[in-house]
């Protein structure tokens, strides 16, 4: 679920920090750049693991701040295919699912990835298994705030750069809305899905 990246970056330390130790004022611009920010095609960027090397400091003309090129790894959130997580059962639409694991909430579970048979409960607003015993059949809704385990079916990078001033306004509003990192989920096996049902 988590792995380490190792990557190089140029830091800017402005000259308000100069008075700290020059890798504790680039740990701290480091995770205020990258930490809760998506790198398309590595993941969630957490936290700072640790500094391999820092290279010379300069500072330009005009600027006043330095600048460092440093060698780094951070902590990132990239579940790998397959991987069974537990989260909490966000909401519920008629496009699916979603599920939060606290710090990441860019998960969905389809109605394809739904235990069959399912559906979805207009009134309810809820997803309804329709379990069947040799007693008969049972609704087992999947309300929201219950936790919920599933497995990662597959995962979306998305772009979700700011468009060039050649774009119209509505493809500005449709890409605002995008979610750069998308994880889909399924429940559609045995032992996945609401934890209670599996008691």
């Amino acid at each position: 679920m988590f792995t380490l990246i190792e990557l190089k970056d140029k830091i800017k330390i402005p000259p308000f920090k100069f008075n700290l130790p020059l890798h504790e004022a680039i740990a701290e611009e480091l995770n205020r750049k990258l930490a809760n920010r998506v790198l398309i095609n590595v993941g969630l960027c957490i936290t700072l693991y640790d500094i391999i090397k820092v290279h010379e400091s300069f500072i330009l003309k005009g600027d006043g701040c330095s600048h460092t090129l440093v060698h780094f790894r951070f902590v990132v959130f990239r579940p790998f295919i397959g991987e069974v997580l537990t989260g909490r059962l966000r909401s519920c639409s008629v496009d699916g699912i979603n599920v939060s694991l606290g710090f990441f909430d860019g998960i969905v579970i389809p109605p394809e990835f739904l235990q069959e048979p399912s559906r979805f409960d207009e009134k309810e607003q809820l997803w309804v298994w329709e379990y069947e015993t040799e007693d008969g059949k049972h609704d087992l809704f999947m309300d929201k705030e219950e936790m919920i385990r599933f497995k990662v079916k597959e995962e979306i990078f998305t772009d979700t750069s700011p468009p060039g001033p050649s774009t119209s306004a509505g493809t500005v509003e449709e890409s605002q809305k995008r979610i750069p990192y998308l994880i889909k989920g399924t429940i559609a096996e045995s032992g996945l899905g609401l934890l209670q049902w599996w008691k």
